[in-house]
């Protein structure tokens, strides 16, 4: 059966490269749900009917009900790894009762957690990373977001990239390398040849790699000068992704994605980093994540005078059937 929540609710659901966050208001009461895990592909794309049936038993997990007035999914690698929102969305409404579903980039929907609607630029970082500058009317200012083979610079994909490559130099006895880092490789892969079938066999090799991300955040908290200067280099990729983000919008940053989870470790590199690049620049904690964001837009729906980039709404009409 169709998973339900009760009329006059609304559901954000944030799906990034480490799992599915729900946050729904049911009669003005929170709700939320989460897993962890990739995001399902096939044939290199989003798998949409798989991912629809996870968000499906996620959003059962809120408070059943009537239908949900409108529903808001922030998706990473949307549009590039989604063949059709269109298609999610008609996935969605076999597992939510809902006539309306917003498909948005997860970019947008950080952004509206954090800066809740107001101009600026916001940095979206997790298992890869994305920084978004909007006005959410005519500047819209897109930086990376390339994946973690083309770009992702400063994302946990990047930084496990990073600390397993020092790892190995170490191994091979080259300059640059890590013993603490080669260490913390052997406690979780094994050896080296483990680690290279867990990341190159694996079907999001991008999620294998961040999964080393905190080893390299341990390494750092423990002093080691290789990891420290990889997280370093994060914070400064990540502030040049929001000074080039940012351009025709007023000097106000923000951040989400669970990678600043790292706290100083990360933060204190961007903002320094940041503060260098563009002097005047105002820095603001996130008023709320991705989820948050998902939901505010879930409540205020698309616009239809301005609708904003990358997100699509689908209307289902009242005799369209819900079913599983």
């Amino acid at each position: 059966m169709p998973a339900e929540v009760a009329a006059g609710s609304h559901v954000g659901i944030d799906v990034g490269g480490g799992g599915i966050r729900v946050d729904a208001l049911v009669h003005g009461q929170p709700r939320s749900a989460r897993d962890s895990g990739p995001v399902p592909r096939s044939a290199g794309r989003i798998d949409a009917a798989t991912l629809a049936a996870r968000i499906g038993a996620l959003v059962a997990r809120t408070s059943p009900g009537g239908p949900a007035d409108r529903v808001a999914v922030g998706l990473t690698g949307m549009p590039g790894l989604l063949d059709s929102p269109a298609e999610l969305a008609g996935q969605l409404h076999r597992h939510i009762a809902t006539r309306t579903v917003i498909i948005a980039s997860d970019a947008l929907t950080t952004h509206l957690g954090a800066l809740r609607g107001r101009p600026g630029c916001v940095v979206a970082a997790g298992t890869g990373v994305i920084v978004l500058g909007t006005d959410h009317a005519g500047t819209w200012n897109q930086a990376d977001g390339w994946g973690h083979l083309l770009g992702d610079e400063g994302s946990g994909a990047w930084i496990g990239a990073q600390g397993l490559r020092a790892a190995l130099r170490h191994r091979d006895g080259r300059d640059e390398g890590s013993a603490a880092l080669y260490r913390r490789l052997r406690n979780r892969f094994g050896d080296p040849g483990a680690t290279l079938r867990a990341v190159y066999g694996s079907a999001a090799p991008a999620y294998e790699l961040a999964g080393f991300a905190p080893d390299v955040g341990a390494a750092a908290v423990d002093g080691d000068p290789v990891a420290r200067r990889i997280w370093h280099r994060a914070g400064v990729h990540l502030a040049d992704a929001a000074r080039a983000a940012a351009r025709g919008l007023p000097a106000d940053f923000s951040w989400g994605g669970r990678l600043f989870d790292a706290g100083p470790l990360l933060r204190d590199a961007f903002r320094d980093a940041l503060t260098r690049r563009v002097p005047d620049a105002r820095l603001h904690d996130p008023a709320g994540h991705a989820a948050d964001g998902a939901l505010l837009l879930a409540q205020r729906g698309l616009r239809r005078d301005r609708p904003e980039q990358a997100a699509y709404a689908v209307e289902f009409p009242a005799d369209a059937p819900i079913a599983p």
